[in-house]
């Protein structure tokens, strides 16, 4: 009599990454405006490749309503990185209709700040 087969694993699914921005200061900060679709720096200490699918809910200064994106690992920044930035990723945002919206609300809550030399967590 043969022994049942083990049960395989699931396969690993990314989890989803809950960023909530009380402050349009903390907003313009991890925003990634040089990106065409748009993106956002998520501090992580977990570990990413680049290109890995990453699944975010963000919720927008003044805003009730969470917004998914399932977006893509565009750049690490490591541990120790130099200039004291955070370690975590750029997370490219798809390119589809919806993130294209919420792109244009981003940059509409940002306004003219977008074109300030702040520095930021990004590139």
């Amino acid at each position: 009599m043969n022994a049942p087969a083990a049960p395989q694993p699931p396969a690993a699914r990314p989890g989803v990454v809950q960023l909530v921005f009380k402050e349009r200061g903390a907003l313009y900060a991890a925003y990634i405006s040089l990106f065409t679709e748009g993106g956002i720096f998520v501090p992580t200490t977990r570990s990413h490749q680049l290109g890995d699918d990453i699944y975010l809910l963000l919720t927008l200064p003044d805003d009730p309503q969470r917004y998914p994106v399932a977006g893509s690992v565009a750049w690490i920044t490591p541990p120790n990185a130099t200039g004291g930035r955070a370690q975590g990723v750029g997370v490219r945002f798809p390119a589809d209709e919806k993130t294209r919206l919420l792109k244009a609300r981003i940059e509409e809550l940002l306004g003219t700040s977008l074109s300030s030399n702040k520095p930021t967590q990004t590139l």
